[in-house]
């Protein structure tokens, strides 16, 4: 068994391994259903909310993945601490096992937070290179917490002609930190970082806006955003939270979720816009998931094989799901026995 740090994990991950890692996972589970086993995962909330703690979440996140000779199952549990920037910690942490089903022998142990935060990027990235327009300038981060700098990551490495990043958070601060941080780290992308004071002005000319936070109501609405902008969803894991507002959604011309299951009990935008009486949106509008998207189960003129259709909003909604951590969690501890 190998204990496989941050570090290490880090030096064997990059964000175009994990979308391709991940995109062949769907192609596989479109071909070989049984071969990816993900049980719904196991949620507990942590506190009530008071003035001494935000509330938190626990999770643990099972999957088994079969390659076609080997089988392996992966174990992730996760623990949300929101309060944890404030002790200059990350909010997600997690930890991650990698067991060949064979033996029963335990292959790594590893540092979870990284391949938390590549894998949801990573889910984006797929999602922005199927269904955002081709010619895309500009990208809007609307929230600067630890997920957003590899879902920026993640949008840049699928569309690297953006020159433009337009940067809101709630604290001014955050904001600040995120600018010096990507600049410093990600210095191989060449765009411009630019904080704006109002998230209006953050998103009125972006082309992809990237959301990532812990709203309970949608933060902006349809007249303040472009009518053919693709827009990431990744924040509001709770069925009590909404970022994106039921206009936005009502108007998405394609919707799309990662986890057709999982999005039905944790999509707090979808699922407070399916039972809003003022909102025409229901789940039957939902277009599908990933694997119909990359598979060309959705709409043709959504692939990267053609032109999105002008005017045409799109929605990417995520929530996780254990195989998608599966799949990168067992790349990264190839990538290291192979070393």
């Amino acid at each position: 068994m190998q204990w496989l740090d941050q570090q290490t994990v880090t030096e064997h991950l990059n964000m175009q391994a994990a979308i391709d890692t991940i995109e062949q996972l769907l192609h596989q589970q479109a071909v070989h259903p049984n071969w990816i086993k993900s049980p719904e995962r196991l949620v507990i909330e942590t506190f009530s909310e008071d003035s001494t703690h935000s509330s938190g979440s626990h999770l643990s996140m099972p999957a088994m993945i079969y390659d076609g000779e080997q089988e392996y199952t992966t174990v992730k549990l996760v623990t949300i601490c929101p309060d944890n920037p404030s002790r200059d910690l990350p909010t997600t942490t997690a930890i991650i096992t990698v067991s060949n089903n064979a033996t029963g022998e335990i292959l790594a142990v590893m540092d979870g937070i990284y391949i938390t935060q590549v894998r949801t990027a990573a889910l984006s990235g797929i999602a922005t290179k199927y269904m955002a327009k081709a010619d895309c300038q500009s990208v809007a981060v609307v929230g600067c917490g630890g997920m957003a700098y590899e879902q920026l990551n993640a949008v840049l490495t699928v569309r690297p002609e953006i020159k433009t990043v337009y940067l809101w958070n709630r604290s001014a601060q955050g904001a600040e930190n995120f600018k010096a941080r990507f600049a410093r780290d990600y210095a191989q992308w060449d765009v411009e970082l630019n904080i704006c004071e109002q998230l209006t002005d953050a998103i009125k000319d972006a082309d992809i806006i990237n959301v990532a936070t812990r709203a309970n109501k949608g933060l902006f609405s349809i007249e303040q955003i472009k009518p053919d902008v693709h827009i990431n969803a990744v924040g509001a894991y709770r069925s009590s939270m909404k970022e994106i507002s039921n206009d936005v959604i009502e108007n998405s011309g394609i919707v799309v979720v990662d986890d057709l299951v999982g999005s039905r009990h944790e999509a707090g935008d979808l699922i407070q816009a399916h039972d809003a009486s003022d909102c025409a949106w229901t789940w039957d509008e939902l277009s599908g998931d990933l694997q119909a998207l990359v598979t060309d189960k959705i709409p043709a003129a959504l692939t990267e094989k053609s032109t999105k259709p002008a005017q045409t909003m799109t929605l990417f909604k995520s929530v996780g799901a254990a195989s998608f951590d599966a799949a990168v969690a067992l790349y990264v501890a190839q990538q290291v026995q192979a070393k």
